[in-house]
């Protein structure tokens, strides 16, 4: 009789628990990393060095936290298209591109653009992974497309400015890179548990940003005051490590379309306390905006019906 009543009502097929909280987790600790980022660079820490402290503290907890729990192991073959994707792509040119990109525009956008990842992650997964994507998923990645554009207020960017375009270009190139890294790791997924993994990551993040910084900023500082170590030390210690551990295991047990339109709410609610924080102003199109991501994200993360 059971069997009778289920076959004759629709199912649903709902994503995976652990990966939405994950996703949640990091959506929720690297939206709260732009504002204290764009504070630490308004008092003296250049925006490489930030770049540079925040992988380094991020290797340095990470090997501490993996240590204490007996599981540090150097990484196995199977591990090294992950390692390098998040490491070399995910952390490293995710850094450099919007740490230089934050010193030119507003926290809120820069938090905006450097999650464009759905930009590129919708055709990427098509070609590269073959994946289907059903017609909700691909309304849900059109909204938040529309609501990144909207954020992003094109026709409110002074675009005579070199350095505002710049800083957009840099910012195009993070969503890129993090794009490209969220692919690797769905086509070859780490044989070794992403805990295990994430010392190694954030060490070769560190050698990424190492060369960068000796030529571009080599007389630059972290700051001298208590708000630019707070940013550093809260983005490195904790934010970093455990929303990009969350990124990765997302990534690794969602659909490539939902984690992507998911990432989106990371500009959202970094729009949210870049006004709560450094007194941004909440215009409309940044309302509108968010709105929009957000509905995208809810419609990704419904159950599909079969």
């Amino acid at each position: 009789m059971a069997e009778a009543l289920a076959a004759g009502r629709p199912q649903t097929a709902g994503l995976d628990r652990t990966g939405l909280l994950c996703l949640s987790g990091s959506v929720l600790f690297l939206s709260s990393g732009w504002p204290l980022t764009k504070l630490a660079i308004e008092h003296g820490t250049a925006p490489l060095w930030f770049a540079e402290s925040r992988a380094g503290f991020s290797a340095l907890v990470t090997f501490v936290l993996v240590a204490a729990s007996g599981r540090l192991r150097l990484p196995r073959r199977g591990d090294l298209p992950a390692l390098f994707a998040v490491g070399g792509l995910q952390t490293g040119l995710f850094f450099v591109f919007s740490h230089i990109a934050v010193g030119f525009v507003q926290a809120g956008r820069t938090a905006v653009l450097a999650n464009t990842t759905t930009y590129f992650v919708v055709p990427l997964s098509l070609i590269v992974l073959h994946e289907r994507i059903p017609p909700r998923r691909w309304l849900a990645a059109l909204l938040g497309v529309a609501g990144v554009a909207v954020l992003m207020g094109p026709w409110s960017i002074d675009w005579n400015s070199p350095g505002v375009l710049v800083g957009h270009l840099f910012l195009l190139l993070a969503g890129l890179a993090f794009a490209i890294a969220i692919v690797v790791v769905r086509a070859a997924p780490p044989r070794s548990a992403m805990f295990c993994l994430l010392p190694w990551c954030f060490a070769i993040a560190s050698l990424v940003v190492l060369p960068l910084l000796l030529i571009e900023a080599p007389g630059g500082s972290l700051g001298r005051d208590a708000v630019s170590w707070s940013g550093i030390l809260y983005v490195g210690l904790l934010a970093g490590p455990l929303g990009t551990w969350g990124i990765v295991e997302a990534t690794m047990r969602l659909p490539t379309v939902v984690s992507s339109v998911g990432f989106l709410a990371t500009p959202a609610v970094g729009l949210i306390l870049s006004n709560l924080i450094l007194g941004e102003p909440l215009t409309p199109d940044l309302l509108g905006g968010s709105a929009l991501i957000l509905g995208g994200v809810a419609l990704a993360a419904l159950p599909a019906r079969r």
